[in-house]
């Protein structure tokens, strides 16, 4: 068999006995060397608690994307540079949480940090929270550029979350040095078959996903 095919076939098979839907993968299994920092895991996000359905802290995807991560990973580890993810495949229930939360006007604990300058009641208005998410259907992930030496993220001018006009993908009033690392990752993601989110520059969906139209919720455990 073609080499270039095994791989991809060893993969499915490997990883559809770890009890994942046919055609999802753990993003570790393939790409070792990918730092994670799974927010919604734990209660470093913009609800300020653990969310519904990340049972653990993974990232999963569809096997395509995966795929499409490891050669993003392949074109930046001669400059020394990787991938860190903060959220992949997110289920339906943990969308249901963020609605949830959303409506709940009285709970701002977290928003000094993520929507310092947005009034809660204005979330769903202004599309920062939505009944549907992309990330439920498996090919799409949240993540930036670190130094592999030190695991240090390059300066994006906004952290992830910040629900902020600062966090547009062409936002101009950033340093040069930031505005070149957006850039950067907007070029090599969009180089490896991604589309990118203009309201958001760390959120990106695999052009050709497999399951356009499908929702999925089982947990990340």
């Amino acid at each position: 068999m073609n080499s270039r095919y095994l791989l991809p076939l060893l993969l499915l098979t490997s990883l559809h006995a770890k009890g994942l839907p046919q055609g999802f993968c753990e993003v570790k299994s393939l790409i070792p060397s990918v730092v994670l920092e799974m927010r919604y895991y734990g209660r470093d996000n913009f609800v300020g608690q653990p969310i519904e359905g990340y049972l653990a802290p993974k990232a999963i995807l569809t096997n395509q994307a995966t795929l499409a991560l490891k050669s993003v990973q392949q074109t930046l580890k001669p400059f020394g540079l990787g991938i860190k993810i903060f959220d992949a495949y997110r289920p339906q229930k943990a969308v249901d949480h963020f609605v949830r939360w959303g409506k709940d006007l009285k709970d701002i604990t977290m928003k000094s940090r993520y929507y310092p300058t947005v009034d809660k009641r204005q979330l769903f208005k202004e599309g920062y929270i939505a009944k549907r998410s992309g990330h439920s259907r498996g090919s799409t992930v949240d993540l930036t550029l670190i130094d592999l030496a030190t695991h240090q993220e390059l300066d994006m001018g906004s952290p992830f979350d910040l629900f902020s006009p600062r966090s547009w993908v062409y936002q101009h009033n950033l340093t040069p040095q930031q505005r070149a690392n957006r850039m950067l990752l907007h070029q090599v993601m969009t180089q490896h078959g991604f589309k990118a989110l203009n309201e958001e520059w760390w959120h990106f969906t695999l052009k050709k996903e497999p399951y356009k139209t499908k929702y999925f919720d089982f947990d990340i455990e």
